[in-house]
């Protein structure tokens, strides 16, 4: 009886799986009801074989020894069945529980409602829609993002600003309006930011939204309000860089301030490098004051105008990597007293790559008439960039020299440090003619 009952279990366990597809399921992917009926027939197919094999060794127990011994060396190669068969059950699962999408069939692995929908409704490109779709394969009913997608375009975003937040958060759509959403807004709104102005900041980094109210948002805008002073600031400041909202500026960014204040660095200055090096004020406050020690070991200033500037320098390369800048400038000819002296005239060109600044040098040794000596005095032309100022302005002025149109000779140091628009104006504009055959590309007019 245990015998035939357990392969009628086993039976139908294994009948049921194609029969299921070529009724209900039809070619689908990712049906949940498929899985969960699969994994009961996995449980279901192994209390059959119990039955069978249990079933097989009495009725064996009651006949002679060698009748065991077939059903011991028959059981080996039922399990081995078994186990077959379990095997290309788990993997038709995981085929069913994780699809795997192929070029011919994206629009397949989805949800096949709510593609459409964000298309049909909310004018998704295809592409958009079946990328998010693809990230929220548990929304069964398409309404649910409706309703925050319809509440986003009420709040004044733009069909480009949900397309930014979608990208980089599709599961937003599926978050609770009331209790995610609104509050963030509410804050916002509290705090006198207009909803353009929500819909940057929030398009820039929507992870912001999955932050709470009380313990991050409202304590970090008010934060940034006392570091910067207006709300149009902390706005400018958070299009660009939402990621203070995500953190804790009480641990970080205000007693980093407190103490650069205190080393003797006014706050005008400050909050230009909050906007300009704004993670450099993220750092733990322990890093920022090794950075001011080595800074003061080197003889730095701390009246200097310069001494932010180095303390940042420093906090953007590690010691090895300031080494090898020391090995760089000794190689072109700088002497210690050299080395040191640009570091505190101009610590920025510490910061400029290894291959800019042997690019620069031996651009202006091998173009110009000048030495060493001249990048030496005047470190900050390492900063400029060679395509865009160097080499232009060189030819102009060599073009114009060559043509016997300019009155008295332009230095170099005039060459690097105008203005662009100064110089268009007096190198450029009035040239025209003699300029003919200098692209105007490169020229920049």
């Amino acid at each position: 009886m245990r015998i035939n009952v357990g392969l009628g279990i086993f039976v139908v366990s294994l009948l049921v799986v194609p029969v299921m597809d070529a009724v209900y399921i039809k070619g689908q992917v990712g049906l949940y009801d498929k899985f969960y009926v699969t994994v009961g027939l996995l449980a279901l197919a192994g209390i059959g074989d119990a039955l069978v094999q249990g079933g097989l060794i009495g009725v064996a127990g009651e006949l002679p020894e060698r009748y065991m011994q077939a059903i011991v060396a028959g059981s080996g190669g039922s399990d081995w069945y078994l186990k077959e068969s379990l095997l290309f059950s788990i993997v038709l699962v995981c085929d069913l529980r994780f699809p795997v999408p192929t070029r011919a069939s994206a629009n397949s692995r989805v949800d096949p409602g709510l593609t459409p929908f964000l298309v049909e409704k909310h004018s998704f490109s295809p592409e958009l829609a079946v990328k998010t779709a693809s990230s929220l394969t548990y929304v069964k009913d398409p309404r649910k993002c409706d309703t925050i997608i319809s509440f986003l375009k009420e709040s004044g975003f733009s069909k480009s600003h949900i397309e930014a937040v979608v990208k980089r958060k599709p599961n937003l759509l599926y978050s609770s309006l009331e209790k995610t959403i609104k509050p963030k807004f509410k804050i916002f709104q509290d705090l006198g930011f207009s909803t353009h102005d929500v819909a940057d900041i929030v398009a820039s980094d929507p992870w912001i939204l999955t932050r709470s109210v009380d313990d991050r948002i409202a304590p970090s805008i008010s934060d940034l309000k006392t570091v910067l002073g207006s709300n149009d600031d902390v706005v400018k400041l958070l299009k660009t860089s939402a990621w203070f909202l995500k953190s804790d500026l009480q641990k970080t960014m205000m007693p980093n301030i407190e103490f650069l204040r205190n080393c003797g660095i006014c706050s005008s200055q400050i909050v230009s490098y909050v906007f300009s090096f704004p993670r450099f004020f993220l750092l733990k406050p322990e890093s920022i004051k090794q950075f001011v020690e080595r800074a003061d070991a080197l003889g730095f200033d701390r009246k200097s105008n310069m001494f932010l500037a180095a303390i940042r320098m420093l906090s953007s390369m590690s010691e090895e990597n300031w080494e090898l800048k020391l090995k760089l400038f000794r190689k072109l000819g700088f002497s210690e007293d050299d080395i040191m002296s640009t570091f505190r005239r101009t610590p920025q060109v510490f910061a400029v790559s290894e291959r800019k600044i042997k690019q620069v040098t031996d651009f202006l040794l091998n173009r110009t008439n000048v030495g060493i000596s001249f990048i030496i005095s005047h470190p900050m032309v390492l900063i400029c960039s060679l395509e865009r100022r160097l080499k232009p302005r060189l030819l102009v002025i060599e073009t114009l020299e060559s043509k016997n149109s300019l009155r008295r000779k332009v230095s170099i140091t005039t060459i690097y440090k105008m203005p662009d628009k100064k110089f268009r104006e007096k190198y450029v504009v009035p040239y025209l003619k003699e300029l003919e055959e200098v692209s105007m590309s490169i020229v920049g007019t």
